[in-house]
């Protein structure tokens, strides 16, 4: 575990503390959880002697049934030690196939019930030995047949679905092991047996269970029905027993929740107890922090779609490390650690419970969220003590709602590990309202880890070599850019102690003689005049808010078109201006704190592979969306589409869009974009000082190995003069002036015609023929790309469109200072086009760096 600077915890955390004592102490002088609600409502649990060590008892709102059975061991609402969740699955899976015996048991199929029995499911799959598993689900998949559907007539929400990656996993004739954490009536095993035998018949059943509470009168429905149907149904448990309700308890439930249902209050409630519970705080005291977990490519989160056993081995292997890095982001004075999983992933945050718990000194507990809305009372003989509410992140398909976590607040937790699937890893999930701003009022250290979400369909073919997953986490500033660190995370390697800058015409002359890729080395930085800087500040003054109306124009597009969860993915350095730009625009205007990151796309070598690894593993790939300044002839948009059908090719993976988004899209390349005028965009005025003193990105075989990222240099010896957050913060102070006018300028585009019609690449073939060049490479069309070319290479010419005013100023003071001839041209489609110098040796220019004409 790393060293921690967090504080000395709050009172808020103190008082959390010191109820976990007391309520330790309590405990330990033997009161049964489930006492509360047995005094008051007449509730009787009578049977194996296990069952009040097993089972506690609580209230809920629900139409069909008022109390709870709460499991202790269950790792749902109740935190408890991974090792006895686990231990308590897996014997049971143990029992299953000495029933069943060597040859049964390696024929059989193990199916588990969402929400609550997803994880236990997996366990009993894992005691049973090399059986395959499946969970039902309440998550529709997109692209995913359905094989099958039932329902569960007591739940807060019915309808399951099985969604296997492969149909005939239910197709074989092996016995079926229906794995529920209670089997209370039997109505749901009834309702499941009946909709898949009519598909897929066998002649086994076996029902697994932690605690069987049927009436004698249930219990010979399903002997029963086994026979009516010509099946053997065995039913294999922990514990037995009857719960003895009395006559209108569920009326009787229904008031006592009303009455100790908190009242509503603004802001909403954080933590939620009885009369006795410490007040809500208003807001986080923790700290809370992403760990990467480097979860194996390609393997699945949990059993949604299909858990072999060759996914048991892969996930076996990778657990140590997985858990050792969660280790490692923990403080160093973290005692007592809860993993938290989510929901229906339940499995993959108990296995990385249980390898941290083997593994390091501190205490560790498991438990889930839930969607089951309970009543929290403070009482020790209650089994839910504690609540906490947050709202639905992972678009859920019945709409947005209430999640909790129970018995979280007020346990003395040091450290949290949230562990998410990437589907959920959402801005709502990082709204002030989220499950990490919920955890951190309460616990002093946060850990988010995401699990990749698995699609069939949507991860690496089969054929596809291994690799691998090494990749770092994205640098952040301050260590790497000006940039505050959620601003942007650079998916690059520092380069900044490799000497990698040559002069402008050594570097021009061995990439036109084909020696070198202008991605090998760097330009040497250049230096503004006085003069060149009074320029650039004029130009952001004058088109601070046409900036801004470009900015949010193409922001509302992404949101209204691409994805309602866009992670901004842009494409260094032009576009990460932009793409902070964009994400600040859409924490103004609706409050989404979105994903952003940088990586590297080099001309002819395509974009970084290996972020595209990092991206696939963190995200859906659906929500990435590329961004840019602004687009020339188009070369780059194209570059990009080719590079992700051969990443498609060699990974496997699908759902990333090849169509970039940016501000000003004067080539007509693509159909994202602000604006399609040919305006100065200050932020390509310069380079390293106003794109977070980062250079442009480096690919060269002795420095990026196969499996590192690309490269770049964080220039801090020039601080003293970075513009970067002067840009941004000019064009963010004019969101406010031009909202009318961006809803306006997005309500056009969205119904307008956008389609692509590349007028741009049609005029660079034509200037390229027309000038002698025959080279579209040389070829720099738009301000922005001109401006390149005056920076970064050797200019021959600058063709200006008859009239250009303002928006030229800093290209003719640059063209003046290095000698280049402003040509003005009356058809052009651009602003103005930057020639490239075609001639292939150091006499391009003369000894003061200044051109020399053909």
């Amino acid at each position: 575990m790393t060293e921690s600077a967090h504080a000395e915890g709050s009172a808020g955390e103190r008082a959390d503390r010191a109820a976990a004592g007391v309520r330790a102490d309590r405990a330990a002088a033997g009161v049964w959880s489930g006492s509360w609600v047995a005094e008051r409502l007449g509730v009787e649990l009578a049977g194996d002697e296990a069952l009040p060590a097993l089972l506690g008892l609580a209230l809920r709102r629900n139409p069909r049934r008022a109390h709870l059975l709460v499991s202790n061991v269950l790792g749902k609402h109740v935190p408890q030690s991974p090792s006895v969740v686990y231990g308590h699955g897996v014997a049971l899976g143990r029992r299953v196939r000495d029933l069943l015996g060597a040859e049964e048991a390696a024929r059989a199929v193990v199916l588990g019930y969402a929400e609550t029995a997803t994880g236990l499911g997996h366990c009993v799959a894992d005691g049973l030995g090399p059986a395959a598993y499946l969970h039902s689900t309440r998550r529709p998949v997109a692209g995913v047949a359905r094989a099958g559907g039932f329902e569960e007539s007591h739940s807060h929400a019915t309808s399951h679905l099985l969604l296997p990656r492969d149909p005939e996993l239910l197709a074989g004739d092996g016995p079926l092991v229906l794995v529920d954490d209670e089997f209370s009536t039997g109505n749901t095993v009834l309702n499941t047996v009946r909709a898949l035998h009519e598909r897929y018949p066998r002649e086994r059943y076996v029902v697994v269970a932690l605690v069987d509470t049927r009436s004698p009168a249930d219990a010979g429905r399903l002997e029963e029905f086994a026979r009516e149907i010509g099946v053997r149904v065995d039913l294999v448990t922990a514990a037995s027993g009857t719960v003895r309700l009395p006559p209108g308890v569920l009326e009787k439930g229904q008031e006592l929740v009303a009455r100790h249902e908190a009242p509503p209050v603004e802001p909403p409630t954080e933590y939620s107890g009885g009369p006795s519970a410490p007040p809500a705080r208003p807001g986080p005291s923790g700290s809370v922090a992403r760990v990467g977990l480097r979860w194996p490519d390609g393997l699945p989160d949990g059993g949604r779609h299909g858990f072999t056993t060759a996914h048991r081995e892969r996930l076996e292997a990778a657990l140590p490390g997985m858990a050792a890095r969660i280790a490692e982001a923990l403080p160093a004075d973290a005692r007592r650690v809860l993993v938290l999983g989510f929901e229906e992933l339940m499995y993959a945050p108990l296995r990385l419970a249980h390898a941290l718990e083997e593994t390091t000194g501190a205490e560790v507990r498991y438990s889930t969220t839930t969607r089951s809305p309970v009543l929290a009372v403070d009482d020790p003989g209650y089994a839910i003590r504690t609540r906490l509410v947050f709202p639905a992140h992972d678009d859920p398909a019945d709409g947005p709602g209430e999640r909790y976590a129970y018995n979280v607040a007020g346990a003395g937790f040091d450290a949290v590990v949230a562990v998410v699937d990437s589907a959920a890893d959402t801005p709502a999930l990082h709204a002030p309202d989220g499950l990490p701003a919920r955890l951190a009022a309460h616990v002093p250290h946060v850990l988010l880890a995401v699990v990749p979400s698995y699609v069939p369909g949507a991860t690496r073919a089969p054929h596809a070599p291994e690799r691998p997953s090494m990749l770092p986490e994205p640098l952040r500033g301050p260590a790497f850019s000006s940039y505050a660190p959620d601003e942007v995370g650079w998916l690059l390697q520092d380069l900044s102690d490799v000497t990698l800058e040559a002069p402008t015409e050594e570097r021009e002359e061995a990439i036109q003689r084909g020696g070198a890729h202008y991605a090998e080395s760097l330009p040497v930085e250049y230096q503004p005049s006085e003069q060149y800087q009074q320029l650039f500040h004029a130009a952001l003054d004058t088109s601070a808010a046409r900036l801004a109306r470009a900015v949010g124009a193409v922001t509302e597009v992404v949101l209204t078109e691409r994805s309602p969860r866009p992670v901004l993915v842009s494409l260094a350095r032009a576009g990460t201006p932009v793409g902070v730009l964009m994400r600040r625009w859409a924490h103004f205007r609706h409050g989404l704190d979105l994903p952003h990151y940088a990586v590297s796309i080099v001309r002819g070598r395509g974009i970084d592979a290996n972020a595209l690894r990092w991206l696939a593993e963190h995200h859906d790939p659906a929500d990435v969306v590329f961004v840019d300044g602004w687009t020339g002839k188009g070369a780059i948009t194209r570059e990009l589409a080719a590079a992700l059908r051969d990443f498609e090719e060699t990974d496997g993976v699908t759902g990333f869009d090849p169509e970039i988004a940016v501000l000003a899209d004067p080539g007509s390349c693509v159909r994202t974009y602000g604006t399609r005028d040919d305006f100065l965009i200050p932020s390509a005025c310069l380079n390293s000082t106003v794109s977070g003193l980062i250079s442009r990105t480096v690919l060269r075989a002795d420095l990026v190995g196969p499996h590192d990222f690309h490269g770049a240099k964080f220039y801090r010896e020039l601080a003293a003069a970075d513009l970067s957050p002067a840009f941004l913060d000019a064009v963010s102070a004019r969101f406010p002036d031009v909202t009318d006018a961006v809803d306006a300028q997005a309500k056009e585009l969205l119904s307008a015609d956008r389609a692509p019609t590349w007028e741009g690449w049609a005029a660079v073939e034509r200037i390229s023929e027309e000038y002698g060049i025959h080279d579209v490479n040389l070829v720099k069309p738009g301000v922005g790309e001109t401006t390149r070319v005056m920076l970064r290479r050797v200019p021959w010419k600058v063709l200006a469109r008859a009239g250009a005013g303002a928006d030229l100023d800093h290209v003719r003071l640059l063209a003046e200072q290095r000698g280049v001839p402003v040509e003005e041209v009356d058809d052009l489609p651009y602003t103005c086009v930057g020639l490239i110098h075609p001639r292939y040796t150091r006499g391009a220019t003369g000894a003061d760096g200044r051109a020399v004409a053909l």
